[in-house]
């Protein structure tokens, strides 16, 4: 049996097309220095900004990844997230989603991993749901609306993401 490498032409096309979107960046950001470098620097501002708000979550989510990558196995992440994890694995989504921090967008490399070594559509449908129930807001909330309303609408949320997670694992099939 022979085993075929990738020629190195090949890994330079790869390493090319890698480049393709932070080359046109970096293009249009000289076009505008020269055109208006006041708005360009301050857009290059605004971008670099940016990035250091999401470097704290990406951080902690890639830290995450590591750590899971490291100590769960594909079979545990079932155990406790799969088809047959059951009301427990729902409530470990619920109170993960509602101790998740940071932008949604980025926990779904971490959601993805989870979905790829075995976690149930369900599972991660109720983390989602649960990322609207924010614990440190509480205080605020009571103090506009009354403790009676931010109860009820808590639970509500936390039992309408329930629904929207098992309504998910039934309409949308797994593919693992």
């Amino acid at each position: 049996m022979k085993i075929r490498m990738p020629s190195i032409s090949a890994n330079i096309r790869t390493g090319l097309k890698n480049l393709i979107f932070p080359g046109s960046v970096i293009l249009i950001y000289g076009i505008l220095f020269f055109f208006n470098f006041d708005k360009a620097f301050n857009a290059l501002l605004s971008s670099t900004s940016l990035s250091l708000m999401l470097l704290l979550p990406l951080s902690l989510v890639f830290t995450l990844m590591f750590l899971m990558n490291l100590f769960l196995s594909p079979a545990h992440v079932a155990g406790f997230l799969g088809k047959k994890s059951g009301a427990r694995g729902l409530i470990l989504s619920a109170l993960a989603g509602i101790i998740s921090a940071g932008p949604i967008y980025a926990w779904y490399p971490l959601l993805k991993e989870l979905k790829k070594n075995g976690a149930a559509n369900s599972p991660i449908a109720v983390f989602l749901g649960n990322r609207a129930v924010k614990p440190f807001l509480l205080p605020v909330m009571i103090s506009y609306f009354g403790w009676v309303y931010v109860v009820l609408l808590t639970l509500v949320t936390i039992a309408g993401s329930i629904a929207a997670g098992y309504l998910v694992g039934i309409l949308v099939q797994d593919s693992t």
